[in-house]
């Protein structure tokens, strides 16, 4: 069975940090890049930072630039979203989904079920 897993949300005051990972099972993530999304209440999905399949490559929406960092160690097959200097505009349902394609693009292949970041004092 193929499964994204992300954990690491919860409650976070702004300025504080959080990590999120996202661990895969069933297959191994060499092949895939992975992009991290999230969704506010209210608003639609959208991509917050994505890493090649070697993590060589990463790119970051604007409004995380400077403040997130994408990685991912390929050996214990997981992803992971640093977040720092959190603003509450970031609260959001985060999810991870993976791509078969080395580089990043769109239309991914396998998401999570997301885990919640509240940013809030």
């Amino acid at each position: 069975q193929l499964q994204l897993v992300e954990s690491g949300g919860g409650l976070v005051q702004p300025g504080g940090s959080l990590r999120l990972s996202c661990a895969a099972s069933g297959f191994t993530l060499d092949d895939y890049s992975i992009g991290w999304f999230r969704q506010a209440p209210g608003k639609e999905r959208e991509g917050v930072s994505c890493s090649n399949s070697r993590g060589g490559s990463t790119n970051y929406v604007d409004s995380v630039k400077g403040r997130f960092t994408i990685s991912r160690d390929n050996a214990k097959n997981t992803v992971y979203l640093q977040m720092n200097s959190l603003k509450p505009e970031d609260t959001a349902v985060y999810y991870c989904a993976a791509k078969l394609l080395r580089a990043c693009a769109p239309g991914m292949d396998y998401w999570g079920k997301g885990t919640l970041v509240t940013v809030s004092s």
